[in-house]
């Protein structure tokens, strides 16, 4: 285990290929929205506006993301991802354009709306290929945590590089940078076998079968999404707040990437540490202990700032603790969500985990702003406390449901 696992993982053709592609095909989604921000800004010189133009685009993948992957299911990835990636890249592409060219604000809400919607469920579909082109055991368990890692690793080098082109090029160029990576890792990833394989059950014209049911039709499975909720809440919240944190607590916007930094780099060492474990069962037994451990570091954190001015060192270990828990929860809860997913609709289940988790973050963004105005950022990351407790409880409750059998589990 350990180090030589995730050597053997990535040297594998079949999986490592696919990773690297989604890996390029993911950027833009921690990269689009920040480049939309800035572009909107610049031209319109409104955070307001820049600020519904992004939300749209993430109500569009919240939206889109179940559907295509309920359509993966049943026709294949390839055959669904491909000409909507280059649908959603074209899209991304005129929004640049149009907002340099003068369009109006209903003509860039629709485009990033339609962009978001367009935008392919990549993480259900590498889920997806991961079961396929790696054994049941340590091997998955690590492809797992690499794909978990590396989703970690995309929200902070994503906006680095977008960080970078706002400095050397026009405000239009970071989002046409966004669009062509997406087509590009796209179209690779389609070009992949594991992607153009064929499901292995067709649908015969006339019957029904196991995967015609919605995934929603599992109890067990809508309990798992609404514990995702709450914990995507807790990361929208928590976001906002470090940002405010950095500006009105500790006084300087250039501490933001440190604070980051901690919570970010120890999910990539809680991601790696967890997915070279030997043992992969009893995943909604751990999820508990995971997302306890994730606001037990967050608690003395509104402490802290509601005591004054805390300084940075007491803050980052805290924020350090609580983010060994991030990966290590997202890989739990995605097994979990194969687990209680229908026969044959796990691309869709992996894909309302996807909506789940945008829908979330963006509430959880929209709830800091508000608190952060009215009652201080203090307040704002005991939203963020509340919002994981929640999440906590309920998959506490999932996790008694999961110990039956399940009502859709394959035959």
């Amino acid at each position: 285990m350990g180090l030589a696992t995730y050597l053997g993982v990535l040297r594998h053709g079949p999986a490592a290929w696919p990773f690297a592609a989604t890996v390029v095909a993911r950027l833009p989604i921690a990269m689009a929205p920040l480049g939309m921000v800035v572009l909107i800004q610049h031209v319109r010189g409104s955070y307001g506006i820049a600020g519904v133009v992004t939300g749209a685009f993430a109500v569009g993948i919240a939206i889109g993301a179940p559907i295509w992957g309920r359509l993966m299911d049943r026709l294949g990835q390839a055959r669904i991802i491909l000409p909507i990636v280059l649908a959603s890249a074209a899209l991304l592409a005129a929004l640049s354009i149009g907002a340099v060219q003068g369009a109006g604000n209903p003509a860039l809400v629709t485009l990033a709306t339609l962009a978001g919607v367009t935008f392919p469920p990549f993480s259900a579909a590498m889920r997806s290929t991961w079961r396929m082109v790696l054994p049941d055991g340590p091997d998955r368990r690590a492809g797992y945590a690499l794909d978990a890692v590396a989703v970690e690793s995309l929200f902070v080098g994503g906006p680095l590089i977008l960080s970078l082109l706002v400095v050397i090029t026009p405000p239009a160029v970071p989002l046409l940078v966004s669009a062509g990576l997406l087509a590009v890792g796209g179209a690779l990833y389609c070009s992949t076998e594991p992607a153009r394989r064929r499901p292995e059950r067709l649908a015969v014209p006339g019957e029904r079968t196991a995967s015609d049911r919605p995934a929603l039709v599992s109890p067990t499975l809508v309990l798992i999404l609404g514990v995702s909720a709450l914990m995507s809440i807790g990361f929208g919240v928590i976001d906002t707040s470090l940002a405010a944190t950095a500006r009105q607590v500790l006084g300087h916007q250039g501490e933001l990437g440190l604070l980051f930094a901690c919570i970010a780099g120890a999910s990539v060492v809680g991601g790696l540490v967890y997915g070279a474990r030997s043992s992969q069962d009893r995943e909604h037994r751990r999820l508990p202990f995971a997302l306890g451990l994730f606001a037990l570091g967050l608690a003395p954190v509104p402490a802290l700032i509601s005591a004054g001015r805390p300084p940075l060192w007491s803050l980052m270990p805290l924020l350090f603790l609580a983010g060994l828990a991030i990966a290590p929860a997202l890989i739990m809860l995605q097994t979990v969500v194969d687990r209680a997913a229908p026969s044959g609709r796990h691309n869709e289940a992996q894909a309302w985990l996807t909506t789940s988790n945008t829908t979330g973050g963006a509430a959880g963004t929209a709830v800091a702003g508000v608190l952060i105005d009215s009652l201080g950022v203090a307040a704002s990351f005991a939203a963020a406390v509340l919002a994981v407790v929640l999440s906590c409880g309920l998959a506490v409750r999932a996790r008694y449901r999961l110990q039956v059998p399940l009502e859709y589990a394959p035959a």
